[in-house]
Protein backbone atom coordinates (compact mmCIF):
# COMPACT_ATOMS: atom_id res chain seq x y z
CA UNK A 1 0.00 0.00 0.00
CA UNK A 2 1.35 3.45 -0.05
CA UNK A 3 2.14 5.86 2.54
CA UNK A 4 0.81 9.39 2.33
CA UNK A 5 1.48 11.84 4.38
CA UNK A 6 0.02 13.17 7.85
CA UNK A 7 0.87 15.80 10.25
CA UNK A 8 3.14 14.53 12.88
CA UNK A 9 2.12 14.67 16.72
CA UNK A 10 4.42 17.60 17.29
CA UNK A 11 2.67 20.18 14.95
CA UNK A 12 -0.64 19.54 16.52
CA UNK A 13 -0.94 23.21 18.28
CA UNK A 14 -2.81 24.37 15.44
CA UNK A 15 -5.30 23.09 12.86
CA UNK A 16 -4.06 22.70 9.43
CA UNK A 17 -5.62 25.23 6.73
CA UNK A 18 -7.64 22.44 5.18
CA UNK A 19 -10.02 22.24 8.14
CA UNK A 20 -11.15 26.10 7.73
CA UNK A 21 -14.72 25.97 7.58
CA UNK A 22 -16.26 29.06 5.14
CA UNK A 23 -19.53 31.06 6.80
CA UNK A 24 -22.99 29.54 5.91
CA UNK A 25 -24.50 31.50 2.84
CA UNK A 26 -27.31 31.18 0.50
CA UNK A 27 -31.27 31.86 0.38
CA UNK A 28 -32.29 28.25 0.93
CA UNK A 29 -30.13 28.26 4.50
CA UNK A 30 -31.11 31.98 5.15
CA UNK A 31 -34.62 30.44 5.29
CA UNK A 32 -34.11 27.54 7.65
CA UNK A 33 -31.97 29.85 9.84
CA UNK A 34 -34.85 32.03 9.94
CA UNK A 35 -37.63 29.77 10.70
CA UNK A 36 -35.06 27.78 13.62
CA UNK A 37 -34.35 31.10 15.44
CA UNK A 38 -38.32 32.32 15.09
CA UNK A 39 -39.51 28.80 16.65
CA UNK A 40 -36.37 28.38 18.95
CA UNK A 41 -35.83 24.82 16.77
CA UNK A 42 -33.29 22.41 18.41
CA UNK A 43 -30.94 20.74 15.57
CA UNK A 44 -27.95 18.86 16.20
CA UNK A 45 -26.27 20.42 13.17
CA UNK A 46 -26.57 23.50 15.32
CA UNK A 47 -25.41 22.76 18.89
CA UNK A 48 -22.90 20.35 17.38
CA UNK A 49 -21.45 23.55 15.42
CA UNK A 50 -21.38 21.32 12.65
CA UNK A 51 -19.00 22.62 9.97
CA UNK A 52 -21.03 21.83 7.12
CA UNK A 53 -24.66 23.10 8.54
CA UNK A 54 -24.66 25.50 5.69
CA UNK A 55 -24.14 23.22 3.13
CA UNK A 56 -26.64 20.48 4.54
CA UNK A 57 -29.54 23.13 5.21
CA UNK A 58 -29.07 24.73 1.67
CA UNK A 59 -29.65 21.16 0.46
CA UNK A 60 -32.31 20.46 2.81
CA UNK A 61 -31.06 18.19 4.82
CA UNK A 62 -31.15 18.73 8.85
CA UNK A 63 -30.35 16.77 11.71
CA UNK A 64 -32.27 15.84 15.21
CA UNK A 65 -31.32 14.47 17.88
CA UNK A 66 -34.06 12.46 20.34
CA UNK A 67 -34.33 10.54 23.24
CA UNK A 68 -32.69 14.02 25.64
CA UNK A 69 -29.35 15.36 25.76
CA UNK A 70 -27.58 12.90 28.38
CA UNK A 71 -25.68 9.48 27.63
CA UNK A 72 -25.30 6.10 29.09
CA UNK A 73 -22.58 5.65 28.10
CA UNK A 74 -19.00 7.90 27.94
CA UNK A 75 -16.91 7.59 24.94
CA UNK A 76 -13.87 9.59 24.80
CA UNK A 77 -14.37 11.79 21.93
CA UNK A 78 -17.71 13.11 22.46
CA UNK A 79 -18.76 15.75 23.83
CA UNK A 80 -22.49 14.84 25.12
CA UNK A 81 -22.64 14.55 28.96
CA UNK A 82 -22.70 11.22 30.62
CA UNK A 83 -24.78 10.21 33.30
CA UNK A 84 -29.09 9.50 34.29
CA UNK A 85 -30.66 10.46 31.91
CA UNK A 86 -34.03 11.99 31.95
CA UNK A 87 -37.92 10.67 31.97
CA UNK A 88 -38.60 9.55 28.57
CA UNK A 89 -40.77 12.51 26.93
CA UNK A 90 -43.72 10.59 24.96
CA UNK A 91 -44.41 13.85 23.26
CA UNK A 92 -40.73 14.22 21.67
CA UNK A 93 -41.94 12.49 18.38
CA UNK A 94 -44.58 14.70 17.47
CA UNK A 95 -42.46 18.14 18.33
CA UNK A 96 -39.64 16.51 16.19
CA UNK A 97 -42.47 16.44 13.49
CA UNK A 98 -42.91 19.73 13.89
CA UNK A 99 -39.82 20.85 13.48
CA UNK A 100 -39.22 19.27 10.48
CA UNK A 101 -42.43 20.29 9.38
CA UNK A 102 -41.73 23.98 9.35
CA UNK A 103 -38.31 23.90 8.43
CA UNK A 104 -39.44 21.94 5.04
CA UNK A 105 -36.82 19.41 5.63
CA UNK A 106 -36.07 17.85 2.44
CA UNK A 107 -33.98 14.63 3.76
CA UNK A 108 -34.38 14.31 8.14
CA UNK A 109 -31.60 12.63 9.96
CA UNK A 110 -32.06 11.44 13.06
CA UNK A 111 -29.56 10.25 15.95
CA UNK A 112 -29.86 9.99 19.96
CA UNK A 113 -27.88 8.87 22.92
CA UNK A 114 -27.24 5.73 23.99
CA UNK A 115 -30.07 4.65 26.61
CA UNK A 116 -28.77 1.77 28.21
CA UNK A 117 -31.05 2.59 31.04
CA UNK A 118 -33.87 1.94 29.01
CA UNK A 119 -35.53 -1.95 28.80
CA UNK A 120 -36.01 -0.80 24.95
CA UNK A 121 -33.03 1.19 24.47
CA UNK A 122 -35.40 3.90 23.60
CA UNK A 123 -36.45 2.29 20.25
CA UNK A 124 -39.94 2.72 20.96
CA UNK A 125 -38.97 6.65 20.48
CA UNK A 126 -37.22 6.00 17.53
CA UNK A 127 -40.24 4.17 15.83
CA UNK A 128 -42.68 6.86 17.01
CA UNK A 129 -40.45 9.83 15.69
CA UNK A 130 -40.30 8.03 12.21
CA UNK A 131 -44.25 7.30 11.99
CA UNK A 132 -44.60 10.79 13.60
CA UNK A 133 -42.41 12.54 10.73
CA UNK A 134 -44.12 10.32 7.67
CA UNK A 135 -47.17 11.98 8.89
CA UNK A 136 -46.96 15.39 8.94
CA UNK A 137 -44.32 15.44 5.97
CA UNK A 138 -44.87 12.05 3.77
CA UNK A 139 -42.52 13.54 1.02
CA UNK A 140 -39.38 13.78 3.65
CA UNK A 141 -36.72 10.85 3.34
CA UNK A 142 -35.27 9.75 6.69
CA UNK A 143 -32.09 8.11 7.94
CA UNK A 144 -31.48 6.85 11.23
CA UNK A 145 -28.17 7.00 13.28
CA UNK A 146 -28.89 4.73 15.80
CA UNK A 147 -27.17 2.73 18.48
CA UNK A 148 -26.38 -0.58 19.12
CA UNK A 149 -28.82 -0.60 21.82
CA UNK A 150 -26.61 -2.99 23.51
CA UNK A 151 -27.07 -6.07 21.63
CA UNK A 152 -30.78 -6.53 22.13
CA UNK A 153 -31.68 -7.02 18.59
CA UNK A 154 -35.17 -6.85 19.14
CA UNK A 155 -34.95 -3.50 20.05
CA UNK A 156 -32.90 -3.35 16.54
CA UNK A 157 -36.30 -4.68 14.45
CA UNK A 158 -38.32 -1.88 16.13
CA UNK A 159 -36.78 0.68 14.68
CA UNK A 160 -36.09 -1.82 11.15
CA UNK A 161 -39.82 -2.41 11.53
CA UNK A 162 -40.24 1.69 10.28
CA UNK A 163 -38.22 1.21 7.55
CA UNK A 164 -36.35 4.33 7.38
CA UNK A 165 -34.83 4.81 3.84
CA UNK A 166 -31.40 4.73 5.68
CA UNK A 167 -30.23 3.12 8.47
CA UNK A 168 -26.65 4.21 9.94
CA UNK A 169 -24.61 2.67 12.50
CA UNK A 170 -20.94 4.66 13.21
CA UNK A 171 -18.39 1.81 13.90
CA UNK A 172 -16.12 5.52 14.87
CA UNK A 173 -12.93 3.66 15.30
CA UNK A 174 -10.61 0.81 14.32
CA UNK A 175 -10.67 -2.23 16.07
CA UNK A 176 -7.27 -2.08 17.64
CA UNK A 177 -8.29 1.44 19.13
CA UNK A 178 -11.78 1.04 20.28
CA UNK A 179 -11.68 -0.23 23.70
CA UNK A 180 -9.70 3.19 24.58
CA UNK A 181 -12.44 5.72 22.42
CA UNK A 182 -15.34 3.14 22.45
CA UNK A 183 -14.92 2.32 26.29
CA UNK A 184 -18.60 0.60 26.52
CA UNK A 185 -19.18 -0.54 23.06
CA UNK A 186 -18.19 -3.77 21.09
CA UNK A 187 -16.36 -3.71 17.70
CA UNK A 188 -18.05 -6.93 16.72
CA UNK A 189 -21.10 -6.02 18.19
CA UNK A 190 -21.57 -3.17 16.08
CA UNK A 191 -20.45 -5.27 12.83
CA UNK A 192 -23.11 -7.42 14.06
CA UNK A 193 -25.87 -4.85 14.24
CA UNK A 194 -24.84 -3.48 10.40
CA UNK A 195 -24.94 -7.24 9.44
CA UNK A 196 -28.56 -7.52 10.98
CA UNK A 197 -29.40 -3.84 9.19
CA UNK A 198 -28.05 -4.99 5.69
CA UNK A 199 -30.07 -8.24 5.97
CA UNK A 200 -33.13 -6.63 6.29
CA UNK A 201 -32.82 -5.06 2.95
CA UNK A 202 -32.51 -1.36 4.16
CA UNK A 203 -29.68 0.63 2.78
CA UNK A 204 -26.74 0.42 5.10
CA UNK A 205 -24.24 3.29 6.34
CA UNK A 206 -21.34 3.57 8.65
CA UNK A 207 -18.92 6.28 9.35
CA UNK A 208 -15.23 6.51 11.18
CA UNK A 209 -13.40 9.14 12.98
CA UNK A 210 -9.36 9.59 11.90
CA UNK A 211 -6.69 10.83 13.58
CA UNK A 212 -6.79 8.62 16.92
CA UNK A 213 -3.82 7.06 16.50
CA UNK A 214 -4.91 4.67 13.86
CA UNK A 215 -2.66 2.98 11.18
CA UNK A 216 -3.48 3.05 7.61
CA UNK A 217 -3.86 -0.83 7.75
CA UNK A 218 -6.19 -0.42 10.61
CA UNK A 219 -8.44 1.42 7.98
CA UNK A 220 -7.96 -0.70 5.78
CA UNK A 221 -9.04 -3.04 8.16
CA UNK A 222 -12.26 -1.80 9.56
CA UNK A 223 -13.54 -0.45 5.84
CA UNK A 224 -13.04 -4.29 4.73
CA UNK A 225 -14.83 -5.24 7.57
CA UNK A 226 -17.96 -3.19 7.14
CA UNK A 227 -18.11 -4.30 3.76
CA UNK A 228 -18.39 -7.66 4.86
CA UNK A 229 -20.85 -6.65 6.86
CA UNK A 230 -23.00 -5.28 3.92
CA UNK A 231 -22.07 -1.92 4.64
CA UNK A 232 -23.28 0.04 1.33
CA UNK A 233 -22.09 3.59 2.45
CA UNK A 234 -19.12 4.71 4.30
CA UNK A 235 -18.02 7.83 5.50
CA UNK A 236 -14.84 9.04 6.79
CA UNK A 237 -13.81 12.58 8.85
CA UNK A 238 -11.05 13.90 10.81
CA UNK A 239 -11.32 13.72 14.37
CA UNK A 240 -11.80 17.31 16.49
CA UNK A 241 -11.10 17.26 20.57
CA UNK A 242 -13.98 18.62 21.86
CA UNK A 243 -11.99 19.50 24.81
CA UNK A 244 -8.86 18.89 26.39
CA UNK A 245 -10.66 16.46 28.78
CA UNK A 246 -11.24 13.96 25.98
CA UNK A 247 -9.32 11.95 23.28
CA UNK A 248 -5.96 13.89 21.91
CA UNK A 249 -5.96 14.68 18.30
CA UNK A 250 -3.20 12.40 17.47
CA UNK A 251 -2.53 13.15 13.64
CA UNK A 252 -4.26 15.74 11.38
CA UNK A 253 -4.95 13.69 8.02
CA UNK A 254 -4.81 15.15 4.53
CA UNK A 255 -6.63 15.33 2.45
CA UNK A 256 -4.68 13.41 -0.06
CA UNK A 257 -5.12 10.54 2.57
CA UNK A 258 -8.29 10.55 2.73
CA UNK A 259 -8.78 10.79 -0.63
CA UNK A 260 -6.92 7.66 -0.84
CA UNK A 261 -9.08 5.99 1.38
CA UNK A 262 -11.80 6.95 -0.70
CA UNK A 263 -10.46 5.31 -3.55
CA UNK A 264 -9.98 1.98 -1.64
CA UNK A 265 -13.68 2.40 -0.29
CA UNK A 266 -14.98 2.35 -3.75
CA UNK A 267 -12.56 -0.45 -5.45
CA UNK A 268 -13.87 -2.40 -2.41
CA UNK A 269 -17.46 -2.30 -3.38
CA UNK A 270 -18.66 0.73 -1.21
CA UNK A 271 -21.83 2.40 -3.14
CA UNK A 272 -20.57 5.44 -1.69
CA UNK A 273 -17.54 6.85 0.27
CA UNK A 274 -17.62 9.79 1.78
CA UNK A 275 -14.14 11.02 2.96
CA UNK A 276 -12.15 14.71 3.83
CA UNK A 277 -11.32 16.20 6.81
CA UNK A 278 -14.64 18.22 7.28
CA UNK A 279 -17.00 15.02 6.46
CA UNK A 280 -19.66 13.93 9.30
CA UNK A 281 -21.59 11.17 9.27
CA UNK A 282 -24.38 13.44 7.77
CA UNK A 283 -23.13 14.60 5.63
CA UNK A 284 -24.12 14.86 1.74
CA UNK A 285 -26.78 11.89 3.80
CA UNK A 286 -29.15 13.48 1.09
CA UNK A 287 -27.24 12.11 -1.80
CA UNK A 288 -27.21 8.21 -0.29
CA UNK A 289 -30.88 7.31 -1.31
CA UNK A 290 -30.27 5.35 -4.10
CA UNK A 291 -31.76 2.30 -6.04
CA UNK A 292 -31.22 -1.34 -3.83
CA UNK A 293 -32.18 -3.06 -7.30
Amino acid sequence: MIELPVIPANQLQRKPDWLRVKLPVGKEYRHVRGLVDEHKLHTICESGNCPNMGECWGAGTATFMILGNICTRSCSFCAVATGRPLAVDWDEPNRVAQSVKLMQVKHCVITSVDRDDLKDGGSTIWAETVNAIRRESPGTTLETLIPDFKGNWENLERVLAVRPEVVSHNLETVRRLTREVRIQAKYDRSLDCLRRIAAAGLRTKSGIMLGFGETESDVIEAMTDLYEAGVHILTLGQYLQPTKAHHPVVEWITPDQFKYYQEVGLRMGFKYVESGPLVRSSYHAEKHLFDMQ
